[in-house]
């Protein structure tokens, strides 16, 4: 293969890139992969003397790491939620068919019956978690986040907060595959019936 050729590779896979970032539904994986993209078309036009479309892409670069560095330092708010509170209804319902992907057996009747916890982020709904407390056991029903805030963040943020709640102890179903496997990531450990449970740091 010649150098032309691959040269040529390189500015379409940078193309390549750009585009599958458009295509997410994370806002992290959309900025990370248009700034690998934008990086490796910006060097395929320096290498190929075309300045102002490099300068472009170079401009798109610093405009996603700016977005990705705000992302990291998220200020999140969370507010209490009592049996049938309005929010609730109004949350389970604009992600209704995102929730029955993990959480199939979850129903609205269900998510109006249980109390929790709301998320927020500069006034942006980020995530729920609903169901029953037991003590200082937290036996749940939902554990959801939005699709845009979905990079382990308000897990992260919830987690680290209900243990000055009062809950030493998180129970979660595992829904779908997809969440189970993020509950092992954050630390859950099977139960064996179809729940994963997670010792609360502080308590």
């Amino acid at each position: 293969m010649s150098n032309a050729m691959m040269l040529e590779l390189f500015g379409y896979l940078g193309s390549f890139l750009v585009l599958v970032s458009m295509l997410m539904t994370s806002v992290v994986r959309l900025r990370v992969i248009n700034l690998i993209g934008s990086a490796i078309f910006s060097t395929y036009a320096i290498l190929i003397r075309s300045y102002p479309t490099a300068l472009l892409n170079g401009c798109l670069v610093c405009v996603n790491l700016y977005h990705l560095l705000k992302l990291r330092r998220k200020s999140y708010e969370i507010h209490p939620l009592g049996v049938g509170e309005g929010f609730t209804a109004w949350f389970v319902a604009k992600y209704r068919h995102d929730i029955e992907r993990y959480f199939p057996a979850l129903t609205p009747e269900g998510a109006q019956a249980a109390e929790g916890w709301a998320v927020f982020y500069d006034n942006r709904a980020a995530g729920l978690l609903l169901g029953r407390r037991d003590g200082g056991r937290f036996d749940a029903i939902l554990d959801y986040t939005s699709p845009d805030f979905r990079d382990s963040s308000v897990g992260t943020f919830l987690y680290a907060q209900l243990p000055a709640l009062g809950i030493s102890e998180l129970s979660c179903p595992g829904g779908s595959p997809e969440h189970a496997q993020y509950l092992e990531k954050m630390g859950f450990v099977p139960q064996g019936d179809g729940r994963y449970a997670k010792r609360l740091a502080g308590q």
